[in-house]
């Protein structure tokens, strides 16, 4: 299987899915415990919740699972949040702190790096690709990096997360407008709650790829699970009313972003 799926649209605005696929291939999955082959930390339908609703949109999608490799994990190992609970390049836990792997057969050095040559390279080179082209057509381009977490993880935050979790690094990935026009529209819409660089600041994706100043402006949104999916548990199904809902919301913080990116570039 391809390690990556590409969809490229004519517009300035682009899609990054580091967490939707669930691709594991069997030499790898033969390692798993019960609870690593059980893929939980999936970002169940993020790819279906927003399908279609930028036409134009360019996305860039990992097909394999983030227990093999972690797309949106700097690929050195060096953490993103150091003194805090998190996970790995190649995870050996899942966001509750247990083993996701047999005993004796975690990933090695070896195999970590065979498998980011194998995966997460060939992500991020398509990834860099797009950014590069859209940009030389727009002289500007958008990332906006797709991600949703169950609402309540204890291992990784206290209490219960705001249905949009906003990040950009404290305001280094994107200009001050991006990350304004997303939390305008957020905090603007009924029944969800909204927070800007709290436990969640934007991946290696966004900090890697976020270089305003060379027109290059990427931003982060979490959602939390139970704004879309019948329940944070399986089978992970979109519920249609909390979707389409949800969907209406994002479908505008898109356009904005979209309508956003073309005057800039244009400027």
């Amino acid at each position: 299987m391809d390690p990556v799926e590409v969809v490229a649209g004519d517009g300035p605005v682009i899609l990054g899915l580091p967490h939707t696929g669930l691709h594991v291939p069997e030499a790898i999955l033969s390692t798993f415990n019960e609870t690593g082959r059980a893929l939980a930390d999936t970002d169940w339908n993020i790819h279906r919740l927003y399908a279609d609703l930028l036409p134009g949109a360019t996305s860039v999608r990992a097909t394999f699972h983030r227990y093999v490799i972690d797309a949106n994990r700097d690929p050195t190992g060096k953490s993103l949040y150091p003194g805090q609970n998190t996970t790995t390049l190649c995870p050996l836990i899942d966001f509750d702190n247990r083993p996701l792997y047999r005993d004796d057969m975690e990933p090695d050095a070896t195999e970590i790096a065979a498998r980011r040559a194998a995966f997460h390279a060939p992500y991020h080179a398509a990834l860099a690709a797009q950014v590069e082209r859209v940009r030389s057509k727009h002289g500007i381009a958008l990332l906006y990096d797709c991600h949703s977490i169950r609402s309540v993880v204890p291992f990784l935050f206290e209490g219960r997360l705001p249905d949009f979790n906003i990040g950009d690094n404290d305001g280094t990935t994107c200009a001050p407008a991006v990350s304004e026009i997303v939390a305008k529209v957020c905090r603007s819409a009924d029944h969800y709650t909204t927070i800007v660089n709290g436990r969640f600041k934007g991946g290696w994706t966004t900090r890697h790829y976020g270089r305003p100043q060379d027109g290059v402006h990427a931003i982060q949104m979490e959602l939390t699970q139970c704004s879309h999916l019948e329940a944070e548990a399986p089978p992970y199904a979109l519920d249609p009313v909390k979707s389409a809902q949800l969907r209406t919301v994002l479908g505008e913080i898109l356009s904005g972003l979209e309508d956003w990116a073309r005057n800039e570039g244009q400027g």
